[in-house]
């Protein structure tokens, strides 16, 4: 990806062009983020509204229909079902584990493989969260495995 900035003439409005062969999802969030200037997610803890970066999230879990958000320090609840968290966070960063588990790629430590055809990854705050099988092969793509 090439990146080019241009200082503006006086009286130009900021502007900013893309161009692309298709509008990725990646590209779409980074524009939304642009527009919104919104780079934390809300959270909920002892019944306060807890602002936090997605990149200090360890991973997400799903359990008894509620979504946790668990960082080295701190769980939290959020309204967003595990769907929505997908389609809201960077693809390259966060990646469904299992059926119930998002991970941050970023918080890994250690990945090596289980029974059947899964994996086990190990989080740095010691956490271990299975990698079902069918999401390895996925999971190998992102870190070029």
């Amino acid at each position: 990806m090439k990146i080019t900035v241009v200082e503006k003439q006086p009286g130009e409005e900021d502007e900013i062009i893309v161009k692309c062969d298709y509008l990725s999802d990646s590209i779409t969030k980074l524009l939304n983020q642009f527009k919104t200037g919104k780079t934390k997610m809300n959270f909920y803890k002892d019944g306060k509204i807890v602002l936090t970066d997605p990149e200090s999230i360890l991973y997400f879990e799903s359990v008894d229909d509620k979504v946790f958000a668990y960082t080295a320090n701190d769980v939290f609840e959020t309204k967003y079902k595990l769907y929505m968290l997908e389609d809201e966070l960077p693809r390259d960063v966060f990646f469904r584990a299992n059926k119930a588990v998002i991970v941050n790629l970023d918080k890994i430590d250690s990945l090596s493989p289980a029974f059947g055809g899964r994996f086990e990854a190990v989080l740095q705050n010691g956490y271990k969260v299975i990698i079902s099988r069918n999401y390895v092969s996925l999971l190998k793509e992102l870190l070029g495995l």
